[in-house]
């Protein structure tokens, strides 16, 4: 068996994180904003520090997140369009990467919502190979080696290949 053919080799997508922060009535367009591109509840974050600069402080919510597990290729394909499958080599990192979308208004197949108004949030797509759950699992656990890692060059290979993304 060689590398190119090694089932247990194989680059997958884990999952899409998509996010927004803010506070107050900020956060509950940003919670709406959510349920529109997902159909789906967000989860929504709690502040752990005290930053009085930016009147935070612990116990606050600050932000709300969705992540999609199924379904996960056609809300790809939508979030690149909004970006014209153009992203910079810069936000790719080691098993993942993440880019911003500025207004929601750029996905296709969303209108403006006037209870919204101009919004935008973060994408964060999370790769993974076959094995991982041996990191995750709580009985008989055990360490992932260096080579399960998915390097920078190996996911901007994948996502040429698969999803026709460039990256500058």
């Amino acid at each position: 068996m060689t590398k190119e053919n090694n089932l247990m080799r194989e680059i997958k997508i884990e999952k899409i994180v998509i996010g927004v922060g803010g506070v107050a009535e900020h956060l509950e367009k940003g919670v709406k904003l959510l349920k529109l591109l997902t159909l789906r509840e967000p989860a929504r974050i709690k502040s752990k520090k005290r930053i009085p600069a930016f009147n935070v402080r612990p116990g606050l919510e600050v932000g709300a997140v969705v992540t999609i597990r199924k379904g996960k290729e056609e809300v790809l394909k939508r979030m690149l369009s909004a970006v014209d499958n153009n992203l910079s080599k810069k936000i790719v990192a080691e098993n993942h990467f993440s880019f911003g979308i500025k207004e929601y208004l750029e996905v296709p197949g969303i209108d403006y919502q006037r209870d919204i108004g101009i919004i935008g949030f973060d994408v964060t797509i999370v790769f993974k190979r076959n094995g991982k759950r041996v990191s995750k699992k709580k009985i008989k656990y055990g360490r992932l080696p260096e080579k399960q890692k998915i390097t920078k060059e190996e996911i901007i290979k994948f996502m040429e290949d698969n999803f026709n993304v460039k990256f500058i």
